[in-house]
């Protein structure tokens, strides 16, 4: 399972911190909570009401088309959903 994460201003991802990440997550809760890869955006999708959109961006990944996932029109910034869209029709990782 990937992990996505916003960073900081100024940060990138990047060994040390990917590292950290895995390592907290193995602490804190449990080896099988740490991502298979750890991959940095831009902006994480939220709702105009500030939710976070974790159920369109689930089904964008599992192949639904990005129009029937979610509605743009109720996303606070639209160009969000981008990074997931583009990933989901890339990515070679997790084919069914």
């Amino acid at each position: 399972m990937p992990l996505f994460v916003k960073l900081r201003e100024g940060l990138t991802l990047d060994e040390g911190i990917d590292e950290r990440i895995r390592a907290t997550l193995r602490r804190e809760y449990s080896p099988r909570h740490v991502p298979d890869k750890i991959y940095q955006v831009e902006s994480i999708p939220f709702t105009l009401t500030g939710k976070k959109m974790e159920v369109p961006v689930r089904r964008i990944l599992m192949g639904v088309p990005a129009e029937k996932a979610a509605n743009r029109s109720a996303v606070s910034d639209p160009a969000a959903l981008d990074f997931f869209i583009a990933y989901a029709q890339r990515q070679q990782d997790y084919r069914l």
